[in-house]
């Protein structure tokens, strides 16, 4: 297990228990249906219900689950049932409790909203949109970063026609612009930023937003002008791609006398209460 942090977590003015694992926050179940059920018992409650999705709905619920281990109220570290986000979500929906219905109905209104953005992708534009809006962005840099959103979507269009295959392959191809660009890897950039598991381009300013544009959309164009092919050539590409981006952003540096690679960010200024040692 590696990169492992234990949080708390507040949901309807409950303590929930979380831990990342392999990259990805894992939350803890028998506190999730506490929560939701006010049971004297969740860990029997918890018990229940996967029998009655087991003989009632032909579901494992447990094969959703992991066995980490999270600090009790003894404060000794105890195998807990754990389940990432989605396998949260799938649990709470066999939950029979009416403080979990609202949550359903949540499920089912998100479910529905995403059908509608398969057959109309501007419904999903829209709603990106109104998120940044919401989170207090200005207008402009929300322009500059759903055109950002549709170059970076153009690109990995390319990339999965051209022989990338997802995940680990466009990881590989976004470093080598991102390195090429900024001299810095996305993972060091964002910790050059302070950030953790949060999103790096929401929180890269007008300069940081405008260099990653130029640099995946000259790849973009190489990629097309040169019909490359295979995961080498498009890796060249990437280089390529970002050293243009690269000169730019070191052009305008030597005349602004300054980095362009900034450590500000857009994160509240709150604090999360952790458990255990820092």
């Amino acid at each position: 297990m590696k990169n492992l942090d234990t949080q708390l977590a507040i949901f309807k003015g409950r303590e929930i228990r979380k831990i990342i694992h392999e990259n990805e926050w894992y939350f803890s179940v028998i506190d999730i249906v506490g929560a939701l059920t006010d049971s004297s018992n969740p860990r029997d409650y918890w018990f229940k219900i996967k029998t009655r999705a087991e003989e009632e709905e032909k579901i494992q619920l447990s094969t959703i689950c992991r066995q980490l281990k999270l600090e009790a109220s003894d404060g000794k570290k105890y195998e807990t049932d754990c389940a990432s986000v989605e396998g949260i979500f799938r649990i709470i929906q066999s939950i029979p409790s009416p403080k979990a219905e609202p949550f359903k109905r949540w499920l089912a209104k998100v479910g529905f909203e995403r059908i509608q953005e398969i057959e109309n992708p501007e419904l999903a534009t829209k709603r990106t949109r109104t998120l940044y809006k919401l989170k207090g962005y200005p207008e402009d840099w929300i322009e500059k970063r759903m055109r950002g959103i549709a170059i970076r979507e153009e690109l990995t269009d390319e990339w999965k026609n051209r022989g990338a295959k997802e995940n680990r392959d466009f990881e590989i191809l976004t470093a080598e612009i991102s390195k090429a660009t900024f001299g810095l890897t996305p993972s060091q950039y964002k910790s050059h930023k302070g950030l953790k598991r949060q999103n790096l381009r929401d929180h890269m300013d007008d300069f940081e937003l405008i260099f990653t544009m130029l640099g995946e959309r000259s790849t973009t164009e190489i990629h097309r002008n040169e019909n490359s092919r295979g995961v080498k050539k498009l890796k060249s590409d990437s280089k390529i791609g970002g050293k243009i981006a690269g000169n730019a952003r070191k052009e305008l540096e030597k005349k602004l006398g300054r980095s362009v690679v900034s450590k500000k960010n857009f994160l509240p200024k709150i604090r999360n209460k952790k458990i255990g040692n820092d």
